[in-house]
């Protein structure tokens, strides 16, 4: 059995790219910081993602997180040293990376150990199907931090869950459990931790032995269906806000209560 790895390193960040068996499979690692995602680590995806299909013998992609978590998201620390107009390009290089992910014609495969949060959320539900364990926590409390839910962002959570839940994720900040998440259908599959990468490696095999023609039509149809929330908005909302944002990054470095000042 062939396989092919390749790691991405900067720092203590690494991003681990494995072909074995027609399973494309993702690590993302960086432990000190729960996995959280740089700016470069969000490159770097994306360049994987494309390049996944380069190899005709892949048929399926398992994105999954080293260790107890998936991702915390993006690298909160890292937008203290940017302006609003770097933190926007930096938002859009997640952007690009989620939906690269979401773009591909092969199914994907979410595992979801631990928390899925902000970006880390959207990278998630950017998978066909999650599998999570009973540590898995997903949210996306962007409103500590004056991160405003762009269209695109939106759009996920809202064809998955609903508008209400939606906004209920996001009003609140918090993040909903294992149990939760499986009954709103955030996650697919709960299972045991010590089983689960054996399960996704299962599962992959059982979907990569599926007709291609069929895994392609699917992935096509549910994606026009689901393309059609597009039209309930007309007016692009930007990444994050001007005057919100700053604060709360400072807030979150210095470990202290936001102190918005923006009304609404």
């Amino acid at each position: 059995m062939k396989v092919q790895i390749q790691r991405m390193e900067d720092g203590d960040a690494k991003i681990t790219y494995q072909e074995t068996a027609g399973l494309a499979i993702i690590s993302l690692s960086r432990p000190r910081s729960k996995n959280a995602l740089t700016s470069n680590m969000w490159t770097q995806l994306s360049e994987i993602g494309a390049k996944i299909l380069d190899n005709p013998k892949n048929k399926v992609v398992i994105l999954r997180g080293a260790g107890e978590q998936f991702t915390a998201g993006s690298d909160i620390k890292e937008f203290h040293q940017m302006s609003v107009e770097e933190a926007e390009a930096s938002f859009l290089l997640m952007e690009r990376a989620i939906s690269t992910f979401e773009r591909l014609p092969l199914p994907t495969i979410g595992v979801i150990n631990g928390p899925a949060m902000g970006a880390g959320l959207e990278l998630a539900l950017a998978c066909d199907i999650r599998i999570g364990s009973n540590h898995t926590k997903m949210g996306i409390p962007v409103g500590r931090l004056g991160i405003t839910l762009n269209n695109k962002f939106a759009q996920r959570l809202v064809s998955l869950i609903g508008p209400s839940r939606t906004k209920d994720l996001v009003f609140t900040g918090r993040l909903y459990d294992a149990e939760e998440c499986k009954k709103l259908g955030m996650i697919n599959y709960l299972i045991q931790e010590e089983r689960l990468d054996r399960y996704a490696i299962r599962m992959g095999k059982l979907v990569a032995s599926q007709s291609p023609a069929s895994l392609k039509a699917i992935k096509r149809s549910v994606a026009n269906c689901v393309n059609s929330v597009e039209e309930l908005w007309s007016e692009e909302t930007p990444f994050v806000d001007s005057h919100d944002f700053p604060e709360g990054v400072a807030s979150f470095v210095e470990k202290r209560p936001p102190k918005f000042k923006r009304r609404m």
